[in-house]
Order: C-alpha cells, then structure tokens, then sequence
C-alpha cells in the first residue's frame, strides 16, 4: 500500500510539473552574446537565455564559461542560477 501511495503522489507532482510548464534543466558553455536591453544571453550552443530583472548584467562578458540552471517557462528558458568564470 505504501509504494502505491509513493507511486501516485510522485504521479502527482509530475503532472503538476507538466500542467505548470516550467521544466528545469542545466545548460553550460560560453558566452557568445550579452543582449542588455533585452536581459538576454545566448550561448555558443546558439540558446538564448533571459536574466533575472534583479541580476548584474555588467558582470557578464562575451566569452565568459557559464553554468546556467533554467526553468523552461513557455518559449523561453528563464535563468534560475548561474555560475562564471573568465
């Protein structure tokens, strides 16, 4: 009874999840353009990822190393977390 219990609320949030479009997932690479008008990095993957509204943007260069953790949210991929280095 227990695993069915575990099995149906892990169903659960999943659909929840699903329901709520966002998705998270990882990306890394380097930084190939810093759009600052519209809080925006694309990566040398060719992805474009937006920043948060409260986020340095001049602390970010073209060619920087980035990790970027993001949510999927619609057609955009939302920057949740991001580590740099030079």
């Amino acid at each position: 009874m227990r695993s069915l219990t575990g099995a149906l609320a892990a169903a659960l949030m999943f659909s929840t999840m699903v329901s709520s479009g966002a998705f998270a997932a990882e990306a890394e690479g380097k930084i190939k353009t810093v759009d600052r008008d519209n809080l925006t990095i694309t990566l040398d993957n060719g992805k474009s990822y937006k920043l948060p509204g409260e986020f340095d943007i001049d602390a970010i260069q073209e060619g920087m190393q980035a990790l970027i953790a993001y949510d999927k949210v619609g057609d955009e991929n939302m920057i949740t977390d991001m580590e740099l280095s030079e």
